[in-house]
């Protein structure tokens, strides 16, 4: 009876997912869990890592996760081995992929490294698969940085199967997906998230008014773009941040919560586990050295930032920040 009943609880468990390829991504994974800790999540964190994962990066995230899954895509069996050999170009959306096989829980809810939970969000739970937010850059594709599943062993063995006979239209996980389950757009309504679940900073500055409006009630950021947080540098001491490609993903103000909650509780976890063995943590001690190249960067005429902007080089750290556009924008408003 004691084992009946056991079984039944661990098939009720319910896990929030995410997926470190590398230690870089490894390192968004750890600030991930934390702010999901941080809003006391009830449900179980796993993360599935690739072998390219450091041991030390490996230890901090059993520190965070429940559960730490080595997996890679040529020792997951033969339906993934043969898709691989078919589809090598897919080599990273067949590993993300292998969250299906989790079969230990009921439901799940998957959630790129480069997100941040701003506050408690079990409340996905409620949803059905597959549910996940609009895609900002064509709507009714659904981007595929958070999403409810079912993990299924027959569904995993579909997903492979598709991925084999029809690619990706996009090259990666979002194409396959968005191929899979094909009427997200027009079937049921209820299997599509507000925008707050998936708020992609990408599309912050593209309708101002709408953040204005509705940002304020995000649940989930997500850095999109090539530049992820831990591309830049922080100082602990003037709380700046430096470096980095600044393209339109990065607002200032979500970037900077990304990098208190990381330096103040996953680096002191890095330094502990990486020991005497050296490692790029991306954080500074307001060195003299460590100045902000943009400080030193001439200022642009006004010709030379509308050409900036229309090569999508604008400076978002700067002078086109958030708070001087909305200054700009209040003032035409009035």
């Amino acid at each position: 009876m004691g084992r009946t009943w056991w079984i039944y609880f661990v098939n009720l468990a319910q896990a929030f997912v995410t997926l470190a390829t590398n230690d870089s991504y490894a390192r968004g994974a750890m600030v991930l869990g934390k702010s999901l800790r941080n809003h006391n999540t009830s449900k179980k964190l796993v993360v599935l890592v690739g072998p390219q994962v450091s041991n030390p990066c490996q230890s901090v995230l059993k520190n965070i996760f429940d559960e730490v899954k080595v997996v890679d895509v040529l020792d997951s069996g033969d339906a993934a081995h043969l898709a691989m050999m078919k589809r090598p170009d897919l080599g990273v959306t067949f590993t993300k992929l292998q969250c299906w096989t989790l079969t230990h829980y009921s439901k799940c809810v998957f959630m790129d490294a480069d997100t941040l939970a701003l506050s408690n969000i079990d409340e996905l739970f409620e949803r059905e698969e597959l549910s996940a937010a609009p895609d900002p850059g064509w709507p009714d594709c659904f981007n595929s940085g958070v999403f409810v599943f079912r993990p299924s062993v027959e569904t995993h063995g579909k997903l492979l199967q598709y991925c084999t006979e029809h690619g990706s239209f996009d090259g990666g996980d979002q194409g396959v997906l968005n191929g899979f389950f094909s009427d997200w757009a027009t079937a049921d309504i209820s299997k599509h998230l507000p925008f707050i679940y998936n708020l992609s900073s990408i599309a912050i500055y593209t309708y101002l008014p709408a953040f204005k409006q509705y940002g304020g009630n995000a649940k989930v950021l997500h850095f999109l773009g090539k530049t992820k947080p831990w591309s830049y540098t922080f100082d602990r001491k003037t709380r700046q941040i430096s470096g980095g490609v600044q393209e339109p993903a990065m607002h200032p103000s979500f970037l900077l919560n990304w990098w208190t909650l990381y330096a103040s509780t996953v680096v002191p976890m890095l330094q502990e586990h990486y020991g005497d063995k050296p490692f790029h943590s991306g954080c500074v001690e307001g060195e003299s050295g460590s100045s902000h190249a943009q400080a030193f960067q001439p200022i642009p005429t006004s010709e030379e930032r509308k050409e900036q902007w229309e090569q999508g080089q604008a400076d978002y750290m700067g002078m086109d920040s958030f708070d001087n556009i909305k200054r700009k924008l209040d003032t035409f408003l009035k």
